[in-house]
C-alpha cells in the first residue's frame, strides 16, 4: 500500500482553461507552431517540481479508454541509463503512477486533497525498443481503465492497463490499481501518522556500497547492509530530491520499487542489469519511524523471456508490507 499525500488548494480542473492559457502566451507576429508541447499540470500528477512531470498530454477516446503522451529524458538525475544505455524501466513505473493520478483527477472527478492508495504496479519491457537515442524518448500510451468502483457518485478505485509505444513500436506494457479516500477518512486510517502527527523519523543509516546494488552514488542507495546475506534495512533519506520529491508521512511506493531493483542486483551479484519485468504489490503503509527489513531470494525457475527471477519482500512490525518479483535480463554485467 502506497498513498500519495500531496496537497494542493485547487479543487477543480478545466482543460479548456489550460489550453487557452497556453495559446494566449503566443505573442502577435511571433512563430505559430501547429502544436505546442508542454507537460501536464504538475498538480494532476502530485509533483512539486515541473521537472519531474513525465506526461505531456492526454485525450479521451471513450469513458474507459484514453491516449496519453509522455517524454522520457536522456539525462534524468535519478532514472539514469542502465545496462549500457537502456532507459530505466522504473521510469515506466513512475509514468504509470502519474497516469493513474491524472485520470483520477481530470477524468474521474477525484477532488484534490483526496488520497490515492496504490495497491500494485507491474511493467514488462521490450529491450529492442528501450535503448536511449540522441533525443528524449517520445511515447504514445494507450490506456484502458477497468475495475472501476464507485461509492455513490464518487470514484473509489480503478485499474489501468497501458501499452507504451515509441515510433509505433511497443516498448512496454504495464498495469496498476489504486483506490482513493477522502481527507477525513485518511486521517482516521492513519491516526497519528500524518504530516502533522506526533511521530519522528528514524535517523538516516549508512548505505550499502553503491556498486553492490547497481548504483553509482551513495545518495541514491535505499538499502543498508545487515549481518545477514541478502537482507537489508530500508534506508529512507527524505532529503532525496526525487524519491522524496515532496513531504510525505510514509515511505513512497517508488522507494520500495527501487529497493526491489537494488536488492535484485545484490542477490545476483551484478553491478548492472536491465529489469525486463517488475510485478509488485503494496500491502501496508511503510512507516518512516520504524525499521523496515528487505530480503531477496533468487527463484530457481527462469522467466519465459530467459531472465532470472528474484523475489523481494519487505516486512515491518512483523508484517508483510511489500513484495515484488523482478526479472533480470542478461543485459549488463
Amino acid at each position: 500500500m502506497s498513498a500519495s499525500t500531496f496537497q494542493v488548494e485547487r479543487t477543480t480542473f478545466n482543460r479548456g482553461t489550460r489550453r487557452g492559457f497556453a495559446a494566449s502566451t503566443i505573442k502577435p507576429g511571433g512563430f505559430h507552431p501547429t502544436t505546442l508541447t508542454t507537460t501536464v499540470p504538475k498538480e494532476l500528477v502530485h509533483r512539486a517540481a515541473v521537472s519531474e512531470v513525465l506526461l505531456t498530454d492526454w485525450d479521451r477516446v471513450d469513458d474507459t479508454h484514453f491516449v496519453m503522451t509522455a517524454q522520457w529524458p536522456r539525462g534524468h538525475s535519478f532514472f539514469t541509463p542502465v545496462a549500457g544505455g537502456y532507459h530505466d524501466p522504473l521510469i515506466g513505473c513512475e509514468t504509470l503512477r502519474q497516469i493513474g493520478l491524472l485520470l483520477g483527477h481530470a477524468e474521474f472527478g477525484i477532488p484534490f486533497g483526496h488520497q490515492f492508495i496504490v495497491w500494485n504496479i507491474g511493467i514488462d519491457v521490450r529491450p529492442e525498443h528501450l535503448r536511449m537515442g540522441f533525443e528524449p524518448t517520445a511515447l504514445s500510451i494507450d490506456v484502458t481503465c477497468t475495475e472501476i468502483n464507485r461509492r455513490g457518485r464518487n470514484l473509489s478505485g480503478l485499474r489501468i492497463d497501458a501499452v507504451f509505444r515509441r515510433d509505433g513500436n511497443v516498448v512496454a506494457t504495464g498495469s496498476g490499481s489504486f483506490s482513493c479516500m477522502s481527507p477525513g477518512v485518511y486521517r482516521r486510517v492513519r491516526g497519528n501518522h500524518t504530516l502533522d502527527g506526533d511521530w519522528h523519523q528514524r535517523p538516516l543509516i549508512s548505505p550499502a556500497a553503491p556498486d553492490s546494488v547497481g548504483r553509482m552514488s551513495p545518495m541514491d542507495v535505499v538499502l543498508s547492509p545487515t549481518a545477514e546475506p541478502a537482507r537489508w534495512q530500508l534506508r529512507t533519506d527524505t532529503r532525496h530530491p526525487v524519491l522524496f520529491e515532496h513531504a510525505v508521512d510514509h515511505v513512497p511506493g517508488m522507494v520500495l520499487l527501487e529497493a526491489a531493483r537494488q536488492a535484485t542486483a545484490a542477490a545476483l551479484g551484478r553491478s548492472s542489469y536491465l529489469p525486463l519485468g517488475i510485478d509488485s504489490e503494496f500491502k501496508r503503509y511503510v512507516e518512516l519511524d520504524s525499521p523496515c527489513m528487505v530480503e531477496a531470494r533468487v527463484l530457481p525457475e527462469r522467466a519465459l523471456n530467459g531472465g532470472q527471477n528474484v523475489l523481494v519482500t519487505a516486512r515491518q512490525h512483523d508484517a508483510d508490507v511489500f513484495s515484488a518479483t523482478v526479472t533480470a535480463g542478461e543485459h549488463g554485467c
